[in-house]
């Protein structure tokens, strides 16, 4: 019997209940991790599986040319040069300044993006970490910059995809394309190697609305801090670091956040997230009603075809 047939008998339940009226609860992950049995035809070696399976990461160097990743940073600096041109609800700025932080639904404003979206160095790859088709679920380009950029807090990518989108099952995987150096310094992705493993039942039912304050500070769906302290304890505590064009391949149930940046060095970043056609969004499973479009696709659902060849525009 293979995972999918297996996954199939378990009842369309909630499986993961959160935003608890008590306590937060800990509860192991009731899904796989890797979706897909390893061949030699995968996208990714053995070593970078097993990795990803247990770690519930993965960071990638060199899987675009320089003239890619050139014309990637041109794209992204003419994008937040056109902030204001944005439509209001695909933009966020810094809590109290103007300057941009998000722009929601890259693949949309952007036709570079969108191609990078579709690339088999991405779009591959998460076909076969979970082993479906895909389509995207949600796509932003992240800036933190220099000695203003604000952290974003610990937290489960997944249980707000559950809680306030209606996402099923631990299906879905992340690609960061790094736009910008990384460094230890200057507010990288951190991770907690193998938290995936594990479900963060968070307290507190969430208000009408939140994510319009989340999206610039997050205080629902958030981990205590005692829970933290205790996975790092017991886990680590990692930073993907890495040059312009290095790929974060995150697994969504991954406990992950990052520091504020005051050095003089900006952070960027391009956000897809890749969801299994088969884990398509249904109603919320802890929030009033789902969130608005550009935060969680739902209709019309486009399975992407993933495309060969360099990167052009």
């Amino acid at each position: 019997m293979n995972v999918t047939e297996s996954i199939a008998q378990i009842d369309q339940e909630d499986l993961y209940p959160t935003r608890l009226p008590d306590a937060e609860q800990i509860t192991d992950r009731r899904d796989p991790v890797l979706w897909s049995d390893w061949t030699e035809d995968a996208p990714i070696s053995r070593e970078e599986a097993e990795r990803y399976r247990e770690d519930g990461y993965l960071v990638l160097k060199d899987l675009f040319s320089r003239e890619e990743v050139e014309r990637l940073i041109e794209a992204g600096a003419e994008l937040r040069a056109a902030g204001e041109r944005i439509r209001s609800d695909d933009l966020v700025t810094e809590p109290g300044l103007n300057e941009v932080r998000t722009i929601f639904r890259l693949d949309e404003h952007s036709p570079i993006f969108r191609r990078l979206a579709h690339d088999r160095r991405l779009a591959g790859v998460a076909e076969f970490l979970l082993d479906d088709r895909v389509y995207i679920h949600q796509s932003r380009l992240n800036y933190k910059p220099g000695f203003t950029g604000k952290e974003f807090y610990w937290h489960s990518d997944f249980e707000t995809w559950h809680a306030e989108d209606g996402m099923p099952r631990m299906r879905a995987v992340s690609a960061s394309i790094l736009l910008t150096d990384n460094s230890a310094l200057n507010g990288p992705l951190m991770l907690v190697p193998g938290s995936h493993k594990r479900f963060v039942a968070c307290r507190g039912e969430t208000p009408e609305r939140n994510h319009e304050t989340s999206l610039k500070k997050q205080e629902i769906g958030v981990p205590q801090s005692e829970t933290i302290v205790r996975m790092v304890d017991e886990l680590g505590l990692d930073a993907a670091t890495g040059p312009a064009g290095t790929v974060i391949f995150f697994e969504c149930n991954t406990l992950h956040g990052s520091n504020g940046n005051i050095t003089p060095f900006p952070r960027s970043n391009a956000f897809f997230v890749f969801n299994a056609l088969s884990n398509r969004v249904t109603a919320p499973f802890a929030a009033p009603r789902p969130r608005p479009a550009y935060l969680s696709r739902r209709e019309p659902l486009v399975a992407i075809d993933p495309i060969d060849g360099p990167i052009t525009g």
